[in-house]
């Protein structure tokens, strides 16, 4: 008797599970922005959703999580049911987060179902325009003699900015002063009223600040230039060899996700990433989408967990201490 109702079960387990499927989604899906509106995450994780509504017929709503470096909305992911109805856009910071965090509510690694790899790019170092210096060996000398009398914003222990900041203190041997805001989107905004000093941000999110003349910027963190900006100087040419911080976003549903809706939101955005209004967006944006078959769940997957290992090395060799 046990065994028949068990093969029966199986049989309607097994039934259902392509009709779940067929009909996925039936109902809006929440894309969790693990940082405050306004700022690249965000920017990115509202592109990608319009057009992924747009392909599954269903609304997809953003929802800020910011705080602890990207780690509060990814601990909600984490915790969410796997059902594909809550998704999270996140960066480097997850991985580096790894590290950065003791106690983390999640493992980096195996509670997260990768969906695909979305785009990367590199920081630049910017200031406000009230601040005395015009070029990069201005600014570096300012910072030098400032030290903690100058201030650069992050996102967060573990944010991107964060960890382009840890990368510049130990170029330089000095230290300054980090405000913590809860995204660089209210970085930016201090930024241009003049309240912060100085950010290290994604293009994404500088970019069109420093075309409006809003900020300053100096260098940028990748090795080569960014085409948006071609007479800004790469760190790594102006003395600082292979000094290198560049961003990576991917989208990820929670451990669990069934393969089959893993697969229908991947295509979702792959949708998204084709869409030349979004790459024209990205190129205004100085950022480039993955190139096309480097960039499904495999691929996610492989790169998060290379990116994990990376910033472990570089954190544990620069004497970092784990925070709570």
């Amino acid at each position: 008797m046990l065994g028949r109702l068990f093969s029966a079960a199986a049989i309607v387990m097994g039934l259902s599970m392509p009709t779940t499927a067929q009909t996925f989604p039936d109902r809006p899906i929440t894309l969790i922005v693990p940082f405050a509106a306004g700022g690249p995450s965000d920017v990115l994780g509202r592109l990608i959703g319009q057009s992924m509504s747009a392909t599954l017929g269903q609304t997809i709503l953003i929802e800020n999580v910011g705080g602890a470096g990207g780690t509060t909305g990814a601990a909600r992911t984490a915790r969410a049911a796997p059902d594909g109805y809550t998704l999270l856009i996140h960066h480097l910071a997850l991985a580096a987060g790894a590290t950065l965090y003791r106690n983390l509510p999640y493992d980096t690694v195996k509670d997260f179902e990768p969906l695909g790899l979305i785009n990367q790019g590199p920081y630049v170092i910017v200031s406000k325009t009230g601040l005395e210096t015009r070029t990069l060996a201005e600014f570096i000398e300012h910072v030098k003699k400032s030290g903690r009398g100058i201030s650069f914003g992050t996102a967060g222990v573990g944010s991107g900015s964060h960890l382009c900041n840890m990368m510049l203190q130990a170029q330089l041997k000095v230290q300054f002063n980090e405000i913590p805001y809860r995204g660089t989107g209210p970085a930016m905004n201090d930024l241009i009223s003049g309240q912060l000093d100085a950010l290290c941000d994604q293009t994404t999110n500088s970019i069109p600040q420093i075309q409006g003349g809003r900020i300053r910027p100096y260098a940028v963190t990748a090795l080569q230039r960014v085409e948006q900006l071609p007479n800004l100087p790469t760190l790594h040419e102006s003395g600082f060899p292979n000094f290198e911080v560049t961003v990576w976003h991917a989208l990820y549903a929670p451990r669990g996700t069934p393969d089959a809706v893993v697969q229908k939101l991947s295509a979702a955005l792959e949708v998204a990433l084709k869409d030349p209004a979004i790459l024209a967006r990205f190129a205004d944006l100085g950022t480039t989408p993955y190139p096309v078959g480097e960039r499904g769940p495999a691929a996610a997957r492989a790169k998060l967990e290379s990116e994990v290992a990376k910033w472990r090395q570089v954190i544990t060799d620069s004497g970092f201490t784990p925070t709570n």
